[in-house]
């Protein structure tokens, strides 16, 4: 398996999603150590199994098929290697320190916001199979999507990495009550600036921690909006949309998260308030760090530094 991927980037980059061989070598090096060893499966071979289904989303008797081993040890060595990238890997999805954003914050962010922009928001959701249970159902029944889903609230950097990531919620929550109950608001520091779409109505949830959120100014009821407010919207949904593509860059690379989700993933893990769906997003947000960002250039940081 690691000849056939070795000295391709390409095939590295479709089977797993990871951008050259060096850096899947490190990262099964980083966690090699901590995966548990079985007679079927190489350690190598369930890092790989596990990334090529978040990626690719193969069905379970397929990759069976391909790594010549029964559904059941093939689905038991994906939930492990999960796990253990959750827990090992999990200092890559981080907020980081004031410092450190301001030294690095990109020009445009500067022009609009100065320092200030600390996070921007937005929640996805993923499909999920209909519970049985009547106040499950009704919990995770989202008018927006018109079916069952999870939602989850995603946090980024000006920088476009993944600061940010929710546990799951019904995707009946709002945005609102996800905000104020899922610890985002005790990461903020006085000052800080939030960039989010008109649904975040958390003005005051934000203002109790001495920081402010931002929104494009709402148009309903209204004539027209004056200068002022056309052009402090045009700033903040110019750059409010980086979300929306790290969004759609970690819905694109690891097409799993496209499928209707089994119940079964739902479920908290033994021992844990996390479900295996929660671990998951969570390995495909640190996954994403990884990569080069979607938001800034690679001449971005030299422009701003001259």
């Amino acid at each position: 398996m690691r000849d056939f991927l070795k000295g391709d980037t390409n095939k590295v980059r479709y089977y797993t999603g990871i951008p050259c061989f060096a850096i899947l070598l490190s990262l099964f090096t980083t966690v090699k150590a901590f995966l548990p060893v079985t007679k079927k499966l190489s350690s190598f071979q369930m890092l790989l199994l596990t990334l090529i289904r978040l990626r690719l989303d193969l069905p379970v008797q397929h990759l069976a098929h391909l790594f010549h081993v029964s559904r059941n040890t093939l689905s038991t060595a994906f939930t492990d290697t999960i796990d253990v990238l959750n827990a090992r890997l999990n200092p890559l999805v981080c907020w980081p320190e004031r410092h450190c954003l301001q030294a690095t914050m990109p020009h445009q962010f500067l022009e609009a916001f100065g320092k200030r922009v600390a996070i921007i928001v937005d929640c996805f959701e993923i499909r999920t199979e209909r519970p049985s249970n009547l106040k499950a159902r009704a919990q995770a029944f989202s008018h927006y999507k018109g079916t069952h889903t999870m939602k989850y609230l995603i946090g980024i950097t000006p920088q476009g990495a993944i600061s940010f990531i929710s546990k799951g919620w019904g995707g009946r929550a709002s945005d609102k009550h996800i905000t104020e109950n899922c610890g985002l608001l005790n990461k903020l520091l006085p000052g800080d600036l939030v960039l989010a779409d008109r649904g975040f109505d958390i003005k005051d949830s934000v203002g109790m921690m001495c920081a402010e959120v931002k929104v494009p100014a709402f148009t309903k009821g209204r004539c027209q909006l004056d200068a002022k407010d056309v052009e402090n919207t045009r700033a903040i949904a110019h750059l409010r949309i980086h979300v929306e593509r790290v969004i759609g860059s970690l819905r694109n690379k690891y097409t799993m998260l496209h499928k209707r989700i089994p119940i079964s993933l739902l479920l908290p893990c033994e021992g844990e308030e996390m479900t295996l769906l929660d671990k998951i997003v969570n390995v495909c947000c640190i996954l994403l760090n990884m990569c080069p960002s979607v938001v800034a250039k690679p001449d971005e940081n030299e422009r701003c530094a001259c």
